[in-house]
């Protein structure tokens, strides 16, 4: 008896062993089988509504990577709304600003959070630029001045979109037909607007537009980083811009015609600067015009291909985005005309300095400048621009 209780309980100590071994094992594999899904995600866009405006569907996709990284982009403006991207501890966070609403995005005096900008991105002096002989007026809403494409520019336009899908990527393909005569503008111009979610965690925007007599185009999109994910201001940010030269401007914020040396100046950023560190020298008269940092430095190698030309990174969260573009330029702005009159996602207030832009662009003001390069766009030419920003973070 007291041997087959001995067998027994040997058979059940076995069989406890071996049930535990066996869970042991499904524990590691359902482990392993986690860490492997999380790193191999598959790639996706979604559509969902987002609202109505004239009569025309608005819808919200959301694009997402094998790495997690999302991006969320509406159709109105063709305005990315949210970019959800990992801090140096893994954890995702939104880094631009904007609303949850499309009636968010449709309040007065919004400031083209994550917008398409066109015609015309920046300023042109006066509201008028002449071309071949003819003046044409725009709709000043700037000052004296029109900025962004006027009262009705193509970041409170409906685009047309299409869902982009290859094996390493997903995409929005937005397209708008802008009539002639649009804002005081010649010419039917047909604009396309790409963006490009990379397994990379790049997102790219690729700009065409062709039209049918001659025009000016200057289009970009005006996105408001924060890469705190919105828990402080864009001071403590560190900026590089391969840039030797600003674009210097008037109290009116157009350009003198001329360009002007970094060096030795709070435009310097040609090694990686602390925004806050010399945003507030009203000594120097360029700050003391922008309020800030509200002007375009010229890249010093800049040409047809896409060059790295720039850097953001945020100490606390160890984020970085690397820019990358075709255009000869960028507007850096620090968002010195937010006033905690807007609340966006999340209830934060969007103060003063709450968001940079990194706006790549040809010159504000070409139109009205014969020595800054060409803007004008004739039948038959193709407007093609290319930027990309590149995520990640330093440890």
């Amino acid at each position: 008896m007291l041997h087959s209780f001995l067998r027994l309980g040997s058979v059940t100590l076995l069989l406890g062993l071996a049930l535990a071994a066996c869970q042991s094992s499904e524990k590691t594999a359902t482990t392993t089988q986690d860490s492997t899904t999380a790193s191999t995600m598959s790639a996706s866009i979604t559509k969902v509504a987002f609202g109505t405006l004239n009569n025309q569907p608005v819808d919200l996709y959301t694009l997402t990577n094998n790495q997690g990284m999302v991006v969320k982009i509406t159709n109105y403006g063709g305005i990315i709304t949210e970019i959800h991207v990992p801090d140096k501890e893994g954890k995702l966070g939104d880094i631009v600003l904007g609303f949850d609403s499309l009636a968010g995005y449709r309040q007065p005096n919004v400031p083209y959070f994550g917008a398409l900008i066109g015609r015309y991105g920046n300023r042109i002096a006066k509201g008028q630029f002449n071309l071949e002989g003819k003046t044409y007026k725009l709709p000043v809403n700037n000052g004296p001045n029109s900025l962004h494409g006027g009262t009705e520019g193509f970041d409170k336009k409906v685009w047309t979109a299409e869902e982009v899908k290859t094996d390493s990527t997903v995409g929005l393909k937005l397209t708008l037909v802008s009539p002639d005569g649009d804002q005081g503008y010649p010419g039917t111009l047909n604009a396309t607007v790409t963006y490009t979610l990379s397994d990379h965690n790049a997102l790219r925007l690729d700009y065409q537009a062709t039209t049918d007599k001659p025009t000016v185009v200057n289009l970009t999109n005006h996105t408001y980083f924060n890469l705190t994910g919105g828990t402080s201001d864009i001071l403590g940010h560190e900026v590089q811009l391969k840039a030797s030269r600003i674009v210097p401007v008037g109290a009116d914020l157009i350009p003198t015609g001329k360009l002007q040396d970094v060096k030795g100046t709070p435009f310097d950023f040609t090694t990686a600067t602390v925004v806050g560190q010399r945003i507030n020298d009203t000594k120097d008269e360029q700050i003391k015009n922008g309020g800030g940092y509200d002007h375009c430095w010229v890249f010093d190698e800049a040409g047809t291909g896409l060059k790295s030309q720039g850097m953001v990174y945020e100490p606390t969260t160890g984020r970085t985005i690397e820019l990358l573009t075709t255009e000869p330029a960028v507007q850096f702005y620090s968002g010195n005309f937010l006033d905690g009159k807007l609340t966006g996602k999340n209830n934060v207030n969007y103060k003063k300095r709450s968001g940079l832009c990194l706006e790549t662009e040809h010159y504000p003001d070409s139109p009205n400048q014969a020595t800054f390069p060409s803007t004008v766009l004739k039948p038959g030419q193709t407007y093609a621009s290319t930027t990309e920003y590149r995520f990640s973070v330093r440890k």
